[in-house]
């Protein structure tokens, strides 16, 4: 058990932790009452997102049929870039806006949620791009009031984004992903149906998987919520405050999930009780990550997505060159845990037993390299690449990396290390291979 200790109270320093979950049902078949969930949210017509090869599939056929018997008039939109940029989250703002829509629903994965989070949105609180984005790239304008209610289906098992109060996105001249974060943006409620995995290929689940997992990691050894400065009123207390009790139990459980399921849901494409329970750790660390906050491997993630745009990943062939989310996001873990480990060696080592390690006997000055190992050997097992170099970085890359990544304060400030530049172009470098 983790020692209370980790959230002593420091003088003049916060006390408190809030929790902001969002509606959550879980289960095979749950799609089927999407119609009577969206006309309990008071929905008569409805902007359908969903991912272009989701439509046609069974999970569109049964939430379409679900909303039609519902009585619930709805219009799709598969206009879904995979890692969503600036421009492609305007044009879904513009559909948003001309549809005189009172509600939205998601069906796809978290670039299909996040489209969907960013044209409600716009759509609703009409302004310039950059208004709502975060620092330093936007001006992080605090979001008027409440969206219209928000449905998210996700039909892959990794990014959480139907839990999670932010959205993430790629600014293509800048060469950087950055992010728009509020409370307001939680979807009303998320219908989870693991069914919709049954089809999703083995790159697919190794991306969206590593992504479940750094969450759930990054989370539980967040730097606590107790080292914060408390805020000027209640409604400035960040949506990321820190690792919390709240945060460590679904943290805790969704590495423990991951570290047992992933590597046989990526390799067993029969293997339907792995798929499932896959879902189910990213609603966790969805719920876990929206409370407390990422930090570094997900801070460094930005630029690796953000500057690359030749990539081409399995399970990914028909979709636009580019980087996955969750493999820019575990590229760089085992490094930056290597790093972050000496602030809290406890945490880490705690994290690298319920990923599946060995602990018997550790030191926990050994704590980062053990938990590094785990991660290493769940990407080899399951053919995500060896480091940067396999996606095609080098050394000479490392000043336009740690740019992209050190642009990253809302992340940074979440770890439990402080970080330099330089201590991050270490990691980047210690990244470029690993085996």
């Amino acid at each position: 058990m983790e020692k209370p200790v980790y959230y002593a109270p420091v003088p003049g320093r916060e006390t408190a932790f809030s929790v902001a979950a969002n509606a959550m049902k879980f289960g095979p078949g749950i799609l089927a009452e999407l119609g009577g969930d969206a006309v309990g949210l008071g929905m008569k017509r409805v902007a359908l997102f969903v991912d272009e090869k989701v439509k046609d599939g069974e999970a569109y056929a049964l939430a379409t049929e679900a909303l039609r018997k519902a009585g619930v008039d709805f219009e799709p939109y598969s206009a879904i870039k995979v890692e969503p940029t600036d421009r492609s989250f305007i044009a879904a703002a513009e559909f948003a806006r001309d549809g005189n829509f009172d509600g939205f629903v998601s069906l796809g994965g978290g670039s299909t949620m996040d489209t969907c989070k960013a044209a409600n949105l716009y759509a609703t609180w009409p302004d310039e791009f950059l208004a709502y984005v975060n620092l330093p790239f936007g001006k992080l304008k605090p979001v008027p009031g409440p969206l219209k209610p928000h449905i998210a289906c996700p039909t892959t098992s990794g990014t959480g984004s139907e839990c999670t109060a932010n959205t993430v996105v790629d600014l293509v001249d800048l060469k950087v992903k950055t992010a728009i974060s509020h409370r307001y943006l939680k979807p009303s409620l998320a219908v989870v149906d693991p069914t919709t995995t049954h089809t999703m290929p083995a790159g697919v689940i190794a991306a969206t998987g590593f992504d479940v997992l750094t969450h759930a990691i990054e989370s539980y050894t967040a730097r606590p919520y107790t080292t914060r400065q408390p805020p000027a009123t209640p409604a400035a207390r960040p949506a990321f405050q820190g690792a919390n009790p709240y945060s460590d139990v679904g943290s805790l459980e969704a590495i423990r999930i991951g570290g047992k399921y992933l590597v046989a849901a990526v390799n067993e494409p029969d293997n339907l009780e792995a798929r499932y329970q896959l879902m189910f750790a990213a609603t966790l660390a969805g719920m876990a990550f929206g409370n407390a906050g990422v930090h570094l491997p997900h801070a460094m993630s930005y630029s690796v997505a953000g500057m690359n745009h030749t990539y081409v990943a399995k399970g990914y062939e028909n979709d636009n060159p580019m980087v996955p989310h969750g493999i820019a996001v575990v590229i760089n873990a085992p490094a930056a845990f290597r790093f972050t480990a000496p602030a809290a060696p406890e945490r880490h080592l705690a994290a690298a037993e319920a990923l599946g390690a060995d602990i018997r006997g550790a030191r926990l000055e050994d704590a980062g390299e053990i938990l590094a190992a785990r991660l290493i050997q769940m990407m080899k097992a399951t053919g995500l690449p060896n480091g940067l170099n396999d996606l095609g970085y080098t050394e000479a890359d490392l000043p336009g990396l740690v740019k992209g990544g050190y642009a990253q304060p809302r992340l940074l400030v979440i770890a439990p290390r402080e970080t330099t530049e330089k201590d991050m172009e270490g990691m980047y470098r210690d990244g470029m291979r690993y085996w």
